[in-house]
């Protein structure tokens, strides 16, 4: 083997990579989806702590009764005799204590049954026609369009996506009269739907609570839904709007609230 002294050393690259570092810059999903099931956990834990604690206390008590004999249950009869006035305040501890859990922990809220209001095939809007239908319009540029462009290709929207038919025409219609038709019919069609499939009478909701995040008319969604399906007099009725995304877990919150604190109620939520 030889070697030339007059050959210069040529520098080695030294890759440095982190293995925990994601490449392409992207959120740890299965780190996420693992805090999800973390917090479902501490959820379920929390609410039946009573139980979980009083499990060990039952497992006990079987075991030691199981290995009673005759002779011990006549001692403990005894017992319990000589020391009435104690046992009788110990049951009735126990029995106050457990009414008092009963009657004041929360109602469970059920889902009877849900709908999704399928517009008619008319109104579905593809790519080009929303693009063709922006370019009619006269009133966007060349910039705009092409950002129009880029947005519907990144939003994920279809080919089988359904538009309003205000905004479908050649020139558009987006006025008032043409919004509360719109809200009546994706509203109603929904409520139809999902009244037919749980067999439910009007009269019998106790509870509605409606949202829309854009649309707020006077007289608004929840009356106008009240005085089409006749609800009775005393419903507790509820309209959310203007507040964006956040609407839509405020009115779970809302919904399961006034659940538990009335008495068991059916709830339509719009």
């Amino acid at each position: 083997m030889t070697h030339n002294q007059d050959q210069p050393h040529r520098p080695v690259p030294v890759h440095v990579t982190n293995a925990d570092q994601n490449p392409n810059n992207l959120p740890n999903f299965l780190l996420s989806v693992r805090l999800k099931y973390v917090k479902l956990g501490y959820h379920y834990l929390i609410s039946n702590a009573l139980y979980i604690l009083l499990l060990p206390l039952l497992a006990a008590t079987i075991a030691n009764l199981s290995s009673f004999s005759l002779n011990d249950l006549t001692i403990l009869y005894n017992h319990l005799r000589f020391h009435f006035l104690s046992a009788t305040l110990a049951t009735a501890l126990l029995i106050a204590l457990s009414t008092a859990y009963f009657t004041t922990r929360p109602r469970r809220v059920f889902l009877l049954d849900f709908s999704c209001y399928k517009p008619d095939p008319s109104l579905i809007c593809t790519r080009e026609t929303f693009m063709d239908r922006s370019q009619r319009v006269g009133i966007f540029t060349e910039d705009n369009l092409a950002f129009q462009q880029k947005i519907l290709e990144r939003s994920g929207l279809g080919q089988k996506t359904y538009f309003p038919e205000a905004l479908l025409r050649v020139p558009p219609n987006p006025c008032m009269e043409e919004a509360r038709k719109e809200a009546e019919t994706v509203m109603f069609g929904a409520i139809d739907a999902v009244l037919e499939k749980t067999g439910i009478k009007p009269k019998d909701i106790g509870i509605l609570v409606v949202n829309c995040s854009l649309f707020n008319p006077t007289p608004s969604l929840s009356a106008m839904i009240v005085n089409k399906y006749k609800l009775r007099g005393n419903i507790l009725s509820y309209n959310l709007g203007g507040m964006g995304c956040s609407a839509g877990p405020t009115k779970l919150v809302r919904t399961s609230g006034e659940h538990r604190e009335h008495n068991p109620k059916l709830v339509l939520r719009q």
